[in-house]
């Protein structure tokens, strides 16, 4: 990794130790990268906000397509503190960086106790075995809004 990466990362984990050190949430911090320049940063928040989704990487990436008046990061560089959980590594997939970079890894978390590993797990189970219960209701009624989508010119796809 170039010298100008590892600086990435080192606002990555300067971030996240700033949050650590705010109280903000837990000790994660992210950046978004294009064309050579940080275009937006964030650190964990969940537990300040209230907002189980207010991981460092969802905070950057939120900050970065605003910016950037898009939905998705083409072009752009995630640096973050550690490997992204499995909610963020879907948001990271969704939003299309051409790369990300990380530092510590899931081991490395599991081991401050922020161990994911039950979720990945949940991702291999049949949905009527997950540990949390999903029932399915009016599939017919919502069947109907994708009929819909599928037929609309205007759309904007993604």
């Amino acid at each position: 990794m170039s010298i100008k990466n590892n600086n990435f990362m080192r606002r990555a984990i300067a971030l996240a130790k700033h949050g650590m050190e705010n109280n903000a949430g837990g000790p994660f911090g992210a950046v978004v990268v294009k064309e050579g320049k940080i275009i937006s940063e964030g650190f964990n928040r969940v537990t300040s906000k209230n907002d189980p989704t207010a991981h460092a990487e969802i905070v950057a990436i939120r900050k970065a397509c605003e910016k950037l008046n898009s939905f998705q990061l083409t072009g752009c560089t995630i640096y973050t503190s550690c490997e992204p959980c499995p909610m963020c590594l879907g948001a990271i997939y969704w939003a299309r960086p051409d790369k990300v970079y990380y530092a510590c890894n899931r081991v490395d978390a599991a081991e401050i106790e922020f161990d994911d590993q039950f979720i990945y797990n949940e991702l291999d189970v049949s949905i009527e075995n997950r540990q949390i219960k999903f029932d399915q209701v009016l599939r017919e009624e919502a069947l109907e809004v994708f009929k819909v989508w599928i037929q609309k010119n205007d759309k904007t796809e993604y």
